[in-house]
């Protein structure tokens, strides 16, 4: 591993492999492929045509291609997950994607704890699967949907949907 430093002005791709890492504290494609095999059961093909990008101090990038790197640019793709802390999260977005793929840590809400949930509000839940950022899902139509992540701790859920996506639903919405 070489000395090169994070540069927060553009985007990397991940390296496929620990081995190929050239700044410290990088996550690979590796390593975000087993976060959501392992977390989630999502599928790593799921991600095939994806390729992964960093800028700045751990937030990735998720582009359905690929293009040179290093790139100078503000955003490419989505907003995908969160690293360089101690526990990963995925993004909305990457949820909201990516999320029905998933087989593992989904909380199935019922109507009234959807509507709590995208307001943005925090409720106690039945839950006894793994703490920490789950998926939180509803039934749309027949389907499971995922609306986004919620920070399970201490029997409660705690939304993590951005202020500026919270919406407050009325019965029949």
């Amino acid at each position: 591993m070489s000395d090169r430093t994070n540069d927060g002005s553009q985007l990397d791709r991940l390296p496929a492999t620990a081995d190929e890492r050239v700044v410290e504290g990088r996550a690979t494609r590796q390593e975000v492929l087993d976060f959501w095999d392992e977390r989630y059961a999502v599928a790593p093909e799921i991600f095939e045509n994806y390729s992964f990008w960093e800028k700045g101090g751990g937030k990735l990038w998720a582009f359905r291609g690929a293009v040179a790197s290093p790139l100078e640019a503000e955003a490419l793709g989505m907003t995908f997950l969160r690293t360089r802390q101690e526990h990963w999260k995925p993004t909305t977005n990457a949820v909201q994607r990516f999320g029905r793929h998933a087989e593992k840590n989904v909380v199935e809400l019922a109507d009234a704890e959807a509507r709590r949930f995208v307001a943005g509000e925090d409720q106690p839940i039945d839950w006894d699967g793994d703490w920490g950022y789950l998926i939180a899902a509803h039934d749309l139509a027949g389907e499971r949907e995922p609306l986004g992540v919620g920070l399970f701790i201490d029997g409660e859920l705690r939304s993590q949907v951005p202020k500026g996506r919270r919406r407050e639903l009325i019965d029949g919405e």
